[in-house]
């Protein structure tokens, strides 16, 4: 399968929902956390496939503002395997010349939460290949209004037009300003929604969601969704007609 893509036709970004922990973790009468445990190595073959295979950005919906509402144990389970993760794909980032990344408001998180990541960000800083982004207590509403906020502040000290406000600048206020769109999403489990994620970033990104829980996520899986990526026309608005033109 991974010989069928076409490396002249690749994505340049793709975020993942990370869905089915839990579900996969009751299929095995288990909790939750176990789910989560067992994702690690998802994480792992999604980060080096998309590094063998020369995508520039992989964006990961690792932990949303809403999951903070959900039961302490699990929230404290999430934030300690995060710490340990961190620490133990060190070896795996550095093989692959991955730089790691965050977006969100990751001032929220536990303080050895804070330290893995800016150390692993420090370590990581001057690899060249993919660069892995973990959103982290992130939500897309969240960033939307953390954007106009700015915004607005820079126009109420008159440092800003109102007439200057479109697309362009609107998008360099948002977290993933030095990075493009995402080109393809995927969300595993099957489910139908985006859940708050890249909002304003997932305006012509291909939607690919698969019925496989997070947990049994892998390479040859990755491919898939490439491949359906590389099969469909992309118009942005236009017709078929004005693209062959």
């Amino acid at each position: 399968m991974k010989e069928d893509i076409d490396p002249g036709n690749l994505p340049q970004h793709i975020a993942v929902i990370m869905d089915g922990n839990g579900r996969w973790a009751k299929q095995q009468g288990a909790a939750r956390v176990f789910g989560h445990r067992n994702a690690i190595k998802a994480v792992r073959e999604a980060t080096e496939g998309c590094a063998e295979l020369g995508i520039k950005y992989l964006t990961l919906y690792a932990f949303s503002t809403e999951n903070w509402n959900r039961p302490k144990f699990e929230v404290d389970a999430l934030m300690q395997l995060l710490v340990h993760t961190i620490r133990g794909e060190m070896k795996t980032l550095m093989d692959n010349n991955v730089r790691l990344a965050t977006i969100g408001h990751t001032e929220s998180l536990p303080n050895d939460c804070q330290r893995e990541l800016r150390e692993a960000m420090q370590a990581t800083e001057q690899n060249t290949g993919l660069v892995l982004v973990l959103a982290l207590s992130y939500s897309g509403r969240w960033e939307i209004i953390e954007a106009v906020r700015k915004i607005a502040e820079e126009v109420k000290a008159g440092t800003m037009s109102s007439d200057a406000i479109n697309e362009q600048t609107f998008g360099q206020y948002l977290t993933t300003r030095n990075m493009p769109d995402p080109e393809l999403i995927i969300r595993t489990s099957g489910e139908m929604r985006i859940s708050n994620f890249l909002l304003w970033q997932l305006a012509y990104s291909e939607l690919y969601m698969p019925d496989v829980l997070w947990p049994d996520f892998r390479k040859p899986h990755l491919y898939e969704a490439i491949l359906s990526y590389q099969n469909r026309e992309r118009r942005f608005g236009k017709t078929s007609e004005q693209l062959v033109k």
